[in-house]
C-alpha cells in the first residue's frame, strides 16, 4: 500500500497534523534541544525536559497546520479536496478547538521549560496567525511571516536548555552564534519550503483571490526565487556545523542532502509546474529531516567519542 493510501486511512485528527512531515517536525525540536545542551553543558539534555521539549515543539508546529487549514477551507476545497476539512470529515469548530488544544500543550511545555521559551512561543504563534488570517489574502509577501514563525521554533527550544537569562539578569550573551544560524536557516528554508507548497496550490489561490507569489509573478519566477533561498539555507546549515564545531557525520549528511535538495530545485526551474512545486515541498521536508538527523547523530558521537571531532578540527 502506498504512503498516500496509508495516510488517507488515518483519523482526520492525525491527518490534520501532516503525517508526511512528521519526521521533520519531530527532529527539528530534538536537534535544537540536543545541540543547545551539548554546547551549553557538554552533554545530552536530561530525558524528561528533552521529551517535553520535543512534544511541545511538535505541538506548536502542528497547531499552526491545523489553524491554517481552518482559514483555508475554501482554497483547499479546490486544491486538496480530500483533506479532512474540505472533505467534511471534521467540522471547522472541532478543528479550531484542536488547534487551540495543541497550542495549550505547547504553552504548557514552554512554561515548564523556561518562561523565555514561552515568550518566543507567543511571538511565533502571533506571527503565524497574521499569515493565516491576513497576509495570505492580501500580499505576495505572505511567506515572510511563515519563515519568521518557524525560525523562532529552534530559538524557543534552544532557550529551554541554554537560557539567555534576560528574565533573571543577562550575562551579556543572549544567543550563541550556532543558535542564531539555526534560526536563520529555518527562516529562509521555510520561505522556500512554503512557496513550494504555494506553487502546488496556485489554482485555488487564483480562484479565491489570494495574491501569492505564484499567482502574482508565475511559477517560473517562484521556482528561481525558491532555489535562491534553498541555496542560502544549505550554506547556513554548513555555518551551523562550523560554528558549533560539529564532526564529519553532520557535514556529510548536511552536504549530501543539501546537494540533493538543490538538484530538486534546479529540476523545478526546468519544470515549473504545480505538481513539481508540491513534490519540492515534500523534498524540503525530507532534506531538513535528514540534516537534523545527521546533527543529532553527530552530537551523540561528539559526546561519546571525544576525539571524533579532531578529524575536522
Amino acid at each position: 500500500m502506498s504512503l498516500t493510501a496509508r495516510i488517507g486511512e488515518l483519523s482526520p485528527y492525525l491527518r490534520l497534523l501532516r503525517p508526511e512531515l512528521y519526521y521533520m517536525d519531530l527532529t527539528l525540536p530534538a536537534a535544537s534541544a540536543i545541540l543547545a545542551s551539548y554546547l551549553a553543558t557538554g552533554g545530552l539534555p536530561l530525558l524528561v525536559p528533552f521529551v517535553i521539549a520535543v512534544i511541545g515543539g511538535f505541538a506548536a508546529i502542528t497547531s499552526s497546520y491545523v489553524f491554517n487549514d481552518c482559514c483555508d477551507v475554501d482554497i483547499d476545497t479546490i486544491n486538496i479536496p480530500d483533506r479532512p476539512l474540505p472533505a467534511s470529515r471534521i467540522s471547522k469548530n472541532s478543528a479550531m478547538m484542536y488547534a487551540f488544544l495543541l497550542l495549550l500543550i505547547a504553552g504548557a511545555a514552554a512554561t515548564y521549560l523556561n518562561p523565555e521559551s514561552l515568550a518566543v512561543l507567543f511571538i511565533a504563534a502571533a506571527t503565524i496567525t497574521i499569515y493565516s488570517i491576513f497576509a495570505k489574502r492580501s500580499t505576495f509577501l505572505s511567506f515572510l511571516p511563515v519563515g519568521i514563525s518557524y525560525g523562532l521554533v529552534p530559538i524557543g527550544i534552544w532557550l529551554a536548555f541554554d537560557p539567555a537569562g534576560i528574565l533573571k539578569g543577562s550575562d551579556g550573551v543572549i544567543l550563541p552564534l550556532p543558535a542564531i544560524c539555526f534560526g536563520l536557516m529555518m527562516c529562509v528554508t521555510d520561505w522556500a519550503f512554503t512557496l513550494g507548497g504555494v506553487a502546488r496550490d496556485v489554482e485555488g489561490d487564483r480562484q479565491k483571490g489570494a495574491p501569492t507569489m505564484p499567482v502574482t509573478f508565475g511559477i517560473p519566477f517562484t521556482a528561481r526565487f525558491v532555489t535562491f533561498w534553498w541555496i542560502v539555507g544549505v550554506i547556513a546549515s554548513v555555518i551551523i556545523g562550523w560554528s558549533a564545531r560539529l564532526g564529519p557525520v553532520f557535514f556529510a549528511g548536511a552536504l549530501a542532502s543539501g546537494l540533493w535538495m538543490l538538484a530538486q530545485c534546479f529540476d523545478f526551474i526546468k519544470h515549473p509546474t504545480p505538481e513539481r512545486g508540491g513534490a519540492l515541498f515534500l523534498n524540503g521536508s525530507n532534506y531538513r529531516a535528514i540534516m537534523f538527523g545527521s546533527m543529532i547523530l553527530d552530537v551523540v558521537l561528539c559526546i561519546y567519542l571525544g576525539s571524533y571531532t579532531s578529524i575536522l578540527w
